[in-house]
């Protein structure tokens, strides 16, 4: 029998009409054959995902999607408990003096290709990340106090610093490449080894990577599905058994009704931004930078597209972070005041200040790039949406060449972000500071808090960083957006984290 799925509503927000698709279709396909997917047999799980992971070498992986990925593949020093503190992953370690940390290795871990793990794959990993001439990796300034690495012997691993961090040890968080196989130049980036939970198969299409689970070989296939419809109704015709996240909120509604799926919900810590180019002869005028914030209502944004799953976001940290503090909140909406800007620097509705601002192809964060573009409109600033696959989009935003754009920050757990992104010596590809922000100030800030060894001044600088941050709208702050997953009956055990990883595919089942 013809089964009608019908996802069909109209939301308007801000002079912005939005239609999702109506889609009807059958268990039949076009030849009469039945092309249902059979869960009896059928012992895959298939995770749809809204995006392609751009590389599985963790040396040079910043995106969220690889990012994820990653951590299923490859084991790490160090992890972080529910609250954000640093713990033992593979290695305990003792601080032998203020720029002296010894890493024991725990256990027996061995590689996916049967080589035992030891302080000598430790050692090469990050010798590779600090030392590479021919490539370098965007995780290199953060670790550029590194002064030596010690090998003591293979369960043993001494780092010396330049100066003193109490904090060292939560920076040790990219997975361990087998010494042997960086010797030989490897292609980690399409052909991961690593020695985590779960073991990479094979990468068959852009569209879909195969790993495998080793404690009971459980099979997953991650399938990227850029369009969140075209995501839901492979959902609800069994070609995915869950996704996650990148919903807009009517589909949200939809799904949580939908007789057949569960779902979990929980408050996110991923950081939503709109990223600036401080080089840009417009952007650089703080005026411009204040009207653009007080412009958008991001109240309205998170009740009408977000369906009121995300909190409005001052910085990186959310406020159950220990990081989170006392900081200058971002500056509300306020039309009026930005219209004012605007005319005070001769703009107009009618002859508006012309802005572009780049996105990927993503259907949803066109969506948000739109309703920005409307509410922007209505101050004088007229936006033009540029949109382009994730790899062009990326490529161009850690070359600098944009305007404007929005991402997220996600798993943000420490305060070397600080350094990754803002300051002068992280300029792509040496780390994030993609904006190209030059402030002599936030430099003396950040190195002034790392520096610091008391836990209490470190919080206190990083505040005042955060505020010197925000009143130069170094990025103009936007939400933490919550995770949902939506699965099916037969899926058990997921259990989804606020910065949205992929561990839950650990302890998931299929019936």
């Amino acid at each position: 029998m013809k089964k009608i799925y019908s996802v069909l509503k109209l939301l308007s927000l801000s002079g912005l009409i939005v239609f999702t698709v109506t889609a009807c279709f059958s268990n039949k396909d076009n030849t009469g054959n039945d092309n249902t997917v059979n869960k009896n047999e059928d012992k895959i799980i298939r995770f749809g995902i809204y995006n392609v992971a751009v590389t599985l070498d963790p040396r040079y992986a910043t995106d969220a999607i690889s990012s994820r990925i990653n951590r299923l593949i490859y084991q790490r020093l160090v992890n972080f408990d529910k609250n954000t503190l640093a713990i033992a992953a593979i290695a305990t370690w003792k601080q032998i003096t203020p720029k002296h940390f010894q890493f024991n290795l725990v256990g027996s871990p061995k590689f996916h290709h049967g080589k035992p793990l030891s302080m000598i794959d430790v050692k090469s990993t990050y010798d590779d990340i600090l030392y590479n001439k021919n490539k370098v990796s965007p995780h290199r300034n953060t670790l550029q106090h590194i002064e030596s690495i010690k090998l003591i012997d293979n369960k043993t691993l001494d780092f010396h610093l330049s100066r003193e961090d109490s904090l060292f040890p939560t920076l040790l968080i990219h997975g361990i490449l087998p010494d042997d196989l960086l010797k030989k130049s490897h292609p980690f980036n399409i052909k991961p080894i690593g020695s985590g939970e779960f073991e990479f198969l094979s990468w068959p299409n852009d569209s879909k990577i195969i790993l495998k689970r080793l404690s009971d070989n459980q099979q997953f296939e991650f399938h990227s599905v850029k369009d969140p419809t075209v995501r839901i109704l492979k959902l609800i015709k069994g070609e995915v058994d869950l996704i996650q996240n990148n919903l807009p909120s009517e589909q949200i509604r939809f799904l949580k009704l939908y007789e057949g799926l569960n779902y979990n919900q929980i408050e996110g810590s991923n950081y939503a931004y709109i990223g600036i180019n401080h080089q840009d002869k417009i952007l650089s005028n703080l005026k411009i930078r204040q009207a653009i914030a007080m412009a958008i209502d991001r109240d309205k944004i998170i009740q009408f597209v977000l369906g009121n799953a995300a909190i409005k976001a001052n910085g990186f940290f959310p406020d159950f972070h220990w990081l989170s503090g006392e900081t200058i909140k971002q500056l509300d909406y306020n039309p009026k005041k930005a219209m004012e800007i605007m005319q005070s620097l001769g703009f107009s509705l009618e002859k508006p200040l012309k802005l572009t601002f780049k996105t990927s192809s993503n259907p949803f964060s066109i969506r948000k790039a739109a309703v920005f573009q409307a509410q922007l409109a209505k101050v004088g600033i007229q936006l033009e949406i540029k949109s382009y696959d994730w790899g062009t989009f990326y490529g161009d935003i850690k070359s600098g060449k944009f305007q404007l754009y929005s991402l997220e920050w996600v798993g943000v757990k420490t305060p070397d972000i600080y350094r990754y992104v803002f300051h002068s010596e992280s300029v792509p590809p040496k780390g994030a500071n993609r904006g190209r922000l030059i402030d002599k100030i936030v430099d003396e800030l950040i190195e002034k808090a790392e520096k610091s060894q008391q836990l209490s001044s470190k919080e206190a600088l990083y505040s005042e960083l955060q505020r010197v941050l925000t009143e130069k709208l170094a990025y103009i702050s936007l939400w933490y957006q919550s995770n949902i997953v939506f699965y099916h009956n037969n899926i058990s055990g997921y259990e989804i984290a606020n910065d949205g990883s992929y561990d839950g595919l650990k302890t998931i089942q299929k019936q």
